[in-house]
Formats: structure tokens, sequence, C-alpha cells
């Protein structure tokens, strides 16, 4: 009898452990066969050792434009992953992926993300300040997980924070995976694209102290500059994941913490912990998503498994985080694990995370304030409570309720 195809995302028993599915298929084989939210089937990598091969894999290609590549959304366009994108096409990978990422990661490096550590600190102070004046209890989500890193993200490329409401609905639209119509996706991605030509047009003719404007100013001898139309999609990805997953992080961190309180108080008790908790609350993140595709360029195999061109594999960077080969008993939270920085949580390869250490600052900078802070912060219902955000591939609450 074939064993039925199961539908992924996988249920989980609540927000914060991670469904049981992740450890049975990373026990069973290295590549499982799952059911994408589009009826599309995709091999699914659970295996740490697996997940980061494929990253590091130049034949495993990031563009699923192509023919034959699976769909992940209930969209005609198949998703965040399969849509094409203006100026983005040829920035997916090999010579013009390595341009394109030559010329950004001049303007995030560890130096000038950490320079704005103090301006996030303030940021942060202000919004506790009204969480504070306001009252327990409070929607920590609308409160201060989604407007510190809009307000990071805008002021980090120059664009007006009044604009964050629409930053929010955009990228939630463009994240669909059973929540939006195609037509709502479509009206977003014209309406985003609109507004990012609009405003880079603005830096180009009155550059400022930011990170759109020094954008348009990067050019390189060998690797030119970036077009318009490279500009359009670098803004819109940055404004989309630049607040998306940080904001999602920030509430699963604080909900990990407060849901044991033992985790709380130990850094309480021992505040220059705060880097090593925010390295263990990613790894320890069971609410990541759907996870990373890549398309299949030329018959391989995958740990013995063979896995013919023109297939679609998914990896899933939060279950290879819980592969106990690699962290031993990981589903214990331990910010003294030696090796707890070589998560996967902002990918590897060539396409690692170019904000990942903008995205590091923020929530270090958080748990900070919230242990100088709020040392009395509580969850006001239980992690069973917590809600996720259904229909969408970026995972995270609904809300999530504090009190202190």
């Amino acid at each position: 009898m074939t064993e039925a195809i199961p539908n992924y995302p996988f249920e989980q028993p609540n927000v914060l452990e991670p469904p049981k599915e992740w450890a049975e298929t990373r026990a069973k084989c290295p590549v499982a066969h799952v059911r994408m939210p589009s009826g599309d089937v995709v091999g699914l990598l659970t295996g740490y050792e697996e997940v980061r091969g494929l990253l590091t894999d130049p034949r495993f290609s990031r563009n699923l434009e192509r023919e034959g590549a699976a769909r992940m959304s209930t969209t005609e366009d198949g998703g965040v992953f399969s849509r094409p994108s203006v100026g983005d096409v040829d920035n997916k990978e090999g010579p013009g992926h390595r341009r394109w990422r030559r010329l950004i990661s001049r303007a995030f490096t560890v130096k000038k993300m950490e320079a704005w550590r103090p301006r996030i600190q303030q940021m942060a102070d202000a919004l506790v300040d009204d969480m504070v004046a306001k009252g327990a209890p409070v929607d920590l989500r609308a409160a201060l997980a989604l407007p510190l890193p809009v307000q990071v993200i805008c002021a980090l490329l120059g664009a007006p924070s009044e604009d964050q409401d629409r930053f929010a609905r955009w990228s939630e639209t463009l994240l669909t995976l059973t929540r939006y119509t195609q037509a709502e996706v479509d009206d977003a991605q014209r309406e985003f694209r609109a507004y990012a030509s609009d405003l880079i047009e603005r830096k180009r003719a009155h550059p400022g102290d930011d990170l759109l404007s020094e954008l348009t100013q990067i050019s390189d001898s060998e690797d030119g500059q970036l077009s318009h139309d490279e500009l359009i999609a670098t803004a819109v990805g940055l404004l989309l994941a630049g607040h998306e997953t940080t904001s999602n992080m920030i509430l699963k961190m604080t909900a990990m913490l407060l849901s044991e309180r033992e985790r709380y108080e130990a850094v309480l008790a021992a505040p220059g912990l705060v880097p090593d908790v925010v390295e263990e609350a990613l790894r320890m993140d069971a609410n990541g998503g759907v996870g990373i595709p890549r398309f299949i360029t030329e018959d391989t195999e995958v740990n013995g498994v063979p896995v013919k061109a023109g297939s679609t594999l998914f990896v899933n960077l939060h279950a290879a985080n819980r592969d106990e080969r690699k962290f031993p008993d990981p589903d214990r939270f331990d910010p003294h694990r030696e090796n707890r920085a070589q998560h996967l949580t902002f990918g590897a390869g060539p396409h690692f995370c170019v904000g990942q250490t903008l995205a590091r600052v923020e929530l270090q900078v958080v748990l900070g304030t919230f242990v100088r802070r709020l040392p009395e912060l509580r969850l006001r219902d239980t992690a069973a409570d917590l809600r996720t955000r259904e229909g969408v591939s970026a995972g995270g609450f609904e809300d999530m309720w504090v009190t202190w």
C-alpha cells in the first residue's frame, strides 16, 4: 500500500513546539515527499548536513520561474519564490547574483550595522515607554514587535516611517500561501514597486544619509552600478524581509523565554547572556514558515537518495536546527551550547541572509531592554493559547499579549 503524501506545512502541537514530522521524516529518509498548499508535491529536507549541502551546492537553483518548478501557494503565480520580479531574475544566482551581492554587502558590514545599535536602542526605549504609559496588558506584536523593525528598516532605507502600515499590508499579501487572491497579490506588488521606484528617484535626486541613497551611488569598476530595476527589487526585498522575519522572531524569542520562566530569570540574573540567548532562540524557532525551495538542474542525489533533474526540493532550516546529530538534546533550550551559533536560521552558502547582523542587533536590543526595564514581564496567556498566522509563508503569531 502506497503511503499517503502528507500536507505541508505540518501542524504543530502549539506554536513553540515543532511538528512531530520533523524528527520522523529525518529518521526515515533524507528526502521526504510532501504536498504544498498549491497541490504540488516536493521533496523535503530536514537534516542539518543535507540542508546545508543543498544550500551551498550551485547545481540547486534558486530560480523557480523555470518550467516544471513546483508552486508553493494557491495563487496562480505559485507564490513568492516563483513570482517574476522586475530586476530580480538575473540576480537570483550565478554571476548576476555574485555581482549584486558584492555591491549590496558593502552597505551591510558588521561595523555599519553595529553603528545602528544606539539608534535602535532609542526606538526600543520609546516603544517601551509607550507600553508602560498605557499599562498592561498589551499586544506585544502591535506595541513593539511590528513597529520596531519597520521603524529600523525605514530609517535605514530613508523611507517615511508613517508608511509602516502599508509595508505590513503589502508584505503579508506577497507572502501568501492561502490567504490572498492573485488579484490582491498583483495589486500589492504593483503598489510596492511603484512606491519603491518613486523613493529611489527621490534619493537619487536628493541623497541623504541612508542606505537607499548609498545604493544609488555605489559603483565599482568591475561590477558597475545597480540598475533602477535592481534597486527596486532590492528595496522591496529589504522592506519585506527587513521587518517581517524580525518582527516574528521578536515575538517567538519572547514567548520561548516567558513560557518557561526560568529561561527569562536566567537572563535577568546574568544580562551578559543576551547574545547567547538570542542565538539559542534563533536555533530553537519552531515556527519559521515553510522553508526555502531549490530547483534541481541535473540528476543528483542527497545522501544516497536519487533526485531527478526538474524536481523541486524544500529545505526546512528550523527542522535542521533540531537535528540531534548536530545539536545533542536539540529540544533543550541551552544558551551555553558550544555550537549554538552554527544554526541555519539565516541560511548558508551564496544566499546567506545579508541582513543577519542587523537582525541580531535588533533582537539583542529588544531582549536587553526587556531585561533592564521589564523584569516582571509575563505572558498573559499560555503558549497553547498563542495563534499562528495562518495562510502566509513567514509564519509568526497573530498577536501576543503580555503583562508585567
